[in-house]
C-alpha cells in the first residue's frame, strides 16, 4: 500500500511540474546576438537603364560597413527578366570605358531583381568599405549567363556622387 500511495505522489509531482511548465510565459529576447548589430554605415549609387526602350532594367546598389569591418553590398533591380539570372560585376573605370572585373557578385534573379543566394554579398577586404568614394569603378549588369549584353550600369566611387550615404 505504501508503494502504491508513493507512487501516485510521484506521479502527481511530475504532472504538477509539467503542468507549471506549459503556463510558464517567457519574454522574447530582443537584444542582437554576440558580434551582432546594426548596419549605420553604408553609401548607395544608382544603377540605371543601357538600354531605357528594352528591358529597362536600373535600381541601386548599397555598401554597408559592418562592425567586423566588413563589406555587404545590396542590390535591388527593377525590370529584370523573370526567370532570368542576370550576372553583376564590379568593373574598373567608368561605365562607358571600363572593362576589367574587379569582383564578381551573386547573380541578381529576374524574378525578385535581389541576389540569388543571400540577400547581401560579402566583400571580406576590411579596407574595401573606406576605399568606395575613391574606387575607380561601376557596376555592370549583364542579360544572362550566356549572353554579356550589358542591360543596366551604375558608376561608383570618384566616377559618381552617391544618391544616399551616411
Amino acid at each position: 500500500m505504501r508503494q502504491y500511495i508513493n507512487n501516485i505522489l510521484l506521479l502527481t509531482m511530475i504532472f504538477g511540474l509539467l503542468i507549471s511548465c506549459e503556463q510558464e510565459r517567457l519574454d522574447p529576447v530582443l537584444t542582437t546576438a554576440e558580434g551582432g548589430g546594426t548596419l549605420d554605415n553604408y553609401i548607395a549609387y544608382s544603377v540605371i537603364s543601357t538600354d531605357p526602350m528594352g528591358s529597362n532594367v536600373y535600381g541601386r546598389i548599397v555598401f554597408y560597413e559592418t562592425t567586423l569591418d566588413q563589406t555587404l553590398v545590396q542590390l535591388s533591380l527593377y525590370n529584370t527578366i523573370d526567370g532570368e539570372m542576370h550576372p553583376a560585376l564590379i568593373v574598373d573605370g567608368t561605365a562607358d570605358m571600363g572593362s576589367t572585373t574587379i569582383i564578381a557578385l551573386d547573380d541578381v534573379s529576374g524574378s525578385t531583381g535581389e541576389f540569388m543566394t543571400n540577400k547581401f554579398f560579402v566583400i571580406t577586404d576590411t579596407d574595401f568599405y573606406d576605399s568606395i568614394m575613391t574606387l575607380d569603378a561601376h557596376v555592370s549588369i549583364s542579360l544572362s549567363p550566356s549572353d554579356d549584353t550589358i542591360v543596366a550600369t551604375g558608376d561608383l566611387g570618384i566616377n559618381a556622387d552617391p544618391v544616399e550615404t551616411n
